[in-house]
């Protein structure tokens, strides 16, 4: 969900080594003139890199040494990689994130675990939107074994596309990123914490667990979903894309932030009472064609743009390639694609597994729903339960890749909850493409699609769920 970055003054925090430091990760204080003096030697290199604005840091001296991450074998027989002991990381931290408490709780929940796990930190609080993403676009990575992103989705999503936009990104994506939630929805963090095989939780709790996981060090690789515009504008999601109601909920709730996953309940009911009905079409190319039915076209190359090339796509003025599954024009309540278990820490929104390699959920929603059956839906979420009402509205089907084409513009985008402009947009999943911190995740097997009941017209819940 959407992350604003809000002004506040860069920090940093303490490295291996330096004198002040009892632990490593130890204080990881604010920046302050005051305390230059009592910084170590590699703190002072970052520091003169560093202007009063807050701009990106440069690395100045002698390297620091690090020990090269390792790859262990899971019982599954696939490699698996760990970040060294100990590690150094960058922590990009949004002091206004969900209820604005994010620093708060990195000195109580977060410092402490990285002291006992050898994990040394520097620390930056962003100071406005799309901070993250200038920070990430100029800073020598080398200097780090991974990049820590504490804020809800929005930053995350930054981070990755200032990544793809350095003149290096086919290198710069490789460096491990790790997901710490202090946010409003932290849709990512509670894919990961569900992936690890932790309950469902929230708030200090989730936070905690993630954080554990950066103390395990354990990476496994993530899809990621290429989005390109019909302006010729290229993006690069690490969770959804969502047009029409959960658009429109995340979007219109941001006034509601200091709410925090609250927002979200309120942003429902309240677009429940004006429930809005969007006209489009929609084309997706099943998951289980991708290799059955190999794409008879040239590959849509954009040479001009960074990133990897969209084999699947072909221009938004033609017309999709046959071997896809085109929906007929029609008003729908939302779209939803999904590259994760979770839309928020309690929102369990694909209950049917993990994606495979190279795919992701998509969801869809026809007019007619009623705006009672709608609700049952989002309340029973929370579980995981909603693909049980056997809804004759809601459809769902795993894919590589898919086309939407909003009529006449209408309707938001929100691309990992960041409002995006609303026009002809397609995008295909590329598999594996980075590294996240993350529990043992057994290799996903290729999803089926998972045809759901046609007949239902009383729309009555499973059994022991409330009307």
């Amino acid at each position: 969900m959407p992350e604003c970055a809000a002004p506040h003054p860069a920090a940093a925090g303490n490295d291996a080594g330096a004198p002040t430091a009892r632990t490593p990760g130890g204080e990881g204080e604010p920046h302050s003139r005051q305390r230059d003096a009592r910084l170590g030697s590699t703190d002072k290199e970052l520091k003169a890199g560093t202007t009063a604005e807050g701009s990106t840091p440069t690395a100045l001296g002698k390297p620091w040494q690090r020990k090269p991450r390792v790859e262990v074998m899971d019982p599954a027989g696939g490699p698996w990689s760990l970040l060294p002991r100990p590690c150094r990381v960058l922590v990009l931290l949004n002091p206004r994130g969900g209820k604005g408490k994010a620093l708060q709780l990195f000195r109580s929940h977060v410092q402490p675990l990285l002291a006992q796990a050898d994990v040394s930190f520097t620390l930056i609080l962003t100071e406005r939107r799309n901070h993250a993403r200038e920070l990430v676009q100029s800073e020598e990575l080398g200097r780090w074994d991974a990049l820590v992103v504490m804020s809800g989705d929005g930053v995350m999503h930054e981070v990755v596309n200032g990544l793809m936009a350095r003149p290096d990104w086919e290198t710069a994506i490789r460096k491990p990123l790790c997901s710490l939630p202090a946010g409003s929805g932290n849709a990512l963090a509670a894919s990961l914490n569900h992936y690890a095989g932790y309950e469902q939780v929230t708030n200090e709790d989730l936070l905690t667990n993630c954080t554990r996981l950066l103390c395990r060090r354990l990476l496994a690789p993530m899809n990621l979903l290429s989005l390109q515009m019909a302006s010729g504008l290229r993006i690069f999601s690490v969770l959804s894309l969502a047009w029409g109601f959960i658009a429109d909920v995340d979007i219109e709730s941001e006034k509601f932030r200091r709410l925090g996953e609250m927002r979200f309940t309120v942003g429902t009911i309240l677009r429940l009472a004006t429930l809005r009905i969007y006209r489009g079409r929609l084309a997706y190319l099943p998951a289980e064609r991708v290799v059955s039915k190999v794409p008879a076209f040239p590959a849509l190359d954009r040479q001009d743009q960074p990133g990897p090339v969209d084999t699947h796509l072909v221009p938004l003025e033609e017309p999709v390639p046959s071997h896809w599954t085109v929906v007929p024009e029609q008003d729908f309540v939302l779209v939803l694609a999904l590259l994760h278990s979770h839309l928020g820490s309690e929102m369990f929104a694909a209950p049917m597994g993990h994606c495979a390699a190279g795919t992701m959920h998509l969801f869809y929603v026809r007019a007619g729903v009623s705006r009672a059956m709608l609700l049952r839906l989002f309340l029973a979420m929370e579980k995981g339960r909603h693909m049980e009402y056997g809804c004759p509205y809601l459809e769902y089907v795993p894919v590589a890749a898919f086309r939407l084409e909003p009529k006449d513009g209408k309707g938001m985008f929100a691309v990992d909850g960041e409002l995006i402009v609303s026009e002809a947009v397609q995008g295909q999943v590329h598999p594996n493409y980075f590294q996240m911190v993350s529990g043992h995740v057994e290799p996903p097997a290729p999803l089926e699609p998972q045809p759901l009941p046609s007949q239902n017209p009383q729309q009555t819940p499973p059994p022991g769920e409330p009307l």
